[in-house]
């Protein structure tokens, strides 16, 4: 198996457009989705894929860094390990998260996520229930 892979950061934006704007210009990043409603944008360098996720009044989270993602060849092997430091195993992201399978944290609370699929493959559950079928 290979390392697994730090392959997005997720930051939380008041402005989530001019941020996504300001990557693009800055940096050359390419808009490779976005969510229902336009609200939250995610790039990528080619390599690294940036969210930049909508802050909300009522959420508990500060505006700045809220997770980071590994790509992964097997979760379940991943998930094995994160048990074995006796920590909660990974959860599945809710449906309306199609980028990435599970997520977890780090023995000081700090999240990321999981993905075999890959940050640049927006999959629903729905496309997985396909694959599934398929195999």
């Amino acid at each position: 198996m290979s390392n697994p892979k730090i392959r997005h950061l997720a930051i939380i934006a008041r402005d989530t457009a001019a941020v996504a704007r300001y990557y693009e210009k800055v940096f050359d990043m390419k808009v490779v989705h976005t969510s229902a409603g336009g609200e939250n944008y995610f790039l990528s360098d080619g390599y690294l894929t940036l969210a930049i996720l909508k802050h909300r009044l009522e959420a508990t989270v500060p505006v700045g860094l809220n997770h980071f993602g590994f790509a992964v060849e097997d979760s379940d092997e991943i998930a094995r390990r994160i048990k074995e430091f006796g920590l909660e195993a990974p959860k599945k992201r809710p449906a309306d998260r199609p980028y990435a399978e599970s997520r977890a944290c780090d023995p000081e609370g700090n999240f990321f996520d999981i993905s075999q699929h890959g940050f640049e493959m927006v999959e629903t559950e729905a496309d997985r229930a396909k694959q599934k079928e398929r195999a």
